[in-house]
């Protein structure tokens, strides 16, 4: 009996032993585990920003703040852009008026000066008729034209005067290369008459106050 005890004894001991072995080979196992899943991990990079590094970032986000212009100076510069358009369309504008009107006044007063002398090419052509009438006259010497031709005379030279002819009286007057061509000079009769028209050969014609013939006259000297 006391056999049977003492082999029950080491059975025991043998399972605490076992049990034991087992326990520690699972915490070598347990620690061997942990070993290699720290080996295993990646290092991970440290997302916290020193201060240096911070303050870096702070200054180059400041610079690209300071070299983007604010919204306002945009609008300045818009601003500025629009009113010298305006200025420049406004001055060609005033131009483009101020051609408008110096040519609305110029076509106008052609206008006027061709309504004055629209007639001028047919009464230049009637001037021979009136030139006739004088050579006339001055062949009947003191008799004068007859009464009928006198009147056709007149009523020709006021028909005329109507349109703007205006005969010019040249004799005695000084000469005037605007007025006068000079056909010839004479000793003049008098001294008064020395540089005056002595006698006028044809008669100067103006048409509204512009020359259409001028006067051919004999020249004291």
């Amino acid at each position: 009996m006391n056999k049977t005890v003492e082999n029950d004894n080491i059975r025991e001991n043998e399972a605490t032993n076992e049990q034991e072995q087992q326990q520690e080979q699972t915490a070598q196992n347990g620690e061997n585990t942990v070993e290699d899943n720290k080996n295993s991990t990646p290092e991970t990079p440290n997302d916290n920003p020193t201060d240096e590094q911070a303050a870096e970032n702070a200054n180059a986000d400041g610079s690209e703040a300071a070299d983007m212009p604010s919204k306002e100076q945009q609008l300045e510069a818009e601003l500025a852009t629009l009113q010298k358009e305006r200025d420049e369309v406004k001055d060609k504008y005033l131009r483009m008026f101020a051609e408008f009107e110096n040519y609305r006044r110029r076509t106008a007063k052609e206008r006027i000066e061709l309504q004055k002398t629209a007639s001028a090419s047919v009464l230049r052509d009637l001037l021979p008729v009136l030139d006739d009438f004088d050579r006339a006259k001055v062949a009947a010497g003191e008799a004068g034209l007859p009464e009928g031709v006198q009147l056709i005379q007149d009523k020709l030279l006021t028909t005329l005067s109507r349109k703007g002819l205006k005969p010019m009286d040249s004799n005695g007057k000084a000469f005037d290369a605007e007025l006068h061509e000079a056909i010839t000079e004479i000793p003049a009769p008098t001294d008064e008459l020395k540089g005056k028209v002595v006698d006028t050969v044809e008669r100067g014609y103006t048409l509204n106050d512009k020359i259409i013939r001028y006067a051919k006259v004999v020249v004291g000297k």
